[in-house]
């Protein structure tokens, strides 16, 4: 993903967060992976929520940014099926902000 792609992508998935009733608060990624912070109410389940990221940004950037989606290397995925949670209750959130933003971001 490029820099065009990947601000498209945190529209989208900003989008998605509000539907849900949570808060992208934080967003970056590379040429292969995204980073968010994301503030989402209790009642949320985070399953349901990165699905839905997941599902949405890829149909939309696919249909998009048609002919720059490689799906040979990802076997006809846009994104992994796996991906990584942390809960960061109590830890100072500007540090996170911070690990985030410094992500190496492609042109």
């Amino acid at each position: 993903m490029n820099d065009e792609m990947l601000t498209r992508c945190e529209e989208v998935m900003r989008k998605v967060c509000e539907d849900f009733g949570a808060e992208l608060k934080e967003f970056n990624g590379e040429s292969d992976h995204v980073h968010l912070l994301v503030h989402h109410p209790p009642k949320v389940a985070l399953a349901s929520l990165v699905n839905s990221l997941k599902g949405v940004s890829s149909r939309r950037l696919r249909a998009e940014f048609t002919g720059r989606v490689n799906q040979a290397i990802m076997h006809g995925r846009f994104w992994s099926p796996s991906h990584f949670a942390g809960s960061c209750d109590g830890a100072p959130l500007q540090v996170v902000k911070d690990y985030i933003a410094q992500q190496k971001r492609p042109d």
